[in-house]
């Protein structure tokens, strides 16, 4: 799995530097969802930034939010905002919960 992961973030570098500005944009969106749902157990369907302004009583959270900030002030909270609409619709469909067994 880790070889792969690594292939595939050098993909992600080579189409950042030498394609399209939108297929990386896009790339950089999965790898962020991914990260969110495998090490912060989140939603495959959101960002960290936006997990981390729903969570943000927990410590990760914080050190996110924070170092985000330095960047774009406001950014998860932007982030939450702009994703919330989507989990809530999920959840309340219930398209989260596991469909075999």
């Amino acid at each position: 799995m880790i070889p792969l992961a690594v292939f595939g973030y050098w993909i992600l570098v080579w189409i950042g530097i030498f394609g399209p500005n939108s297929r990386g944009r896009a790339g950089v969106r999965a790898m962020d969802n991914f990260v969110n749902a495998t090490i912060f157990n989140g939603y495959a369907w959101e960002s960290i930034s936006s997990h981390a302004w729903r969570e943000r009583d927990k410590r990760w959270a914080k050190v996110v939010i924070r170092i985000t900030d330095k960047f774009q002030p406001g950014h998860c909270q932007r982030a939450n905002k702009r994703e919330q609409p989507v989990v809530d619709l999920i959840r309340k469909s219930k398209l989260d919960s596991q469909t075999i067994f």
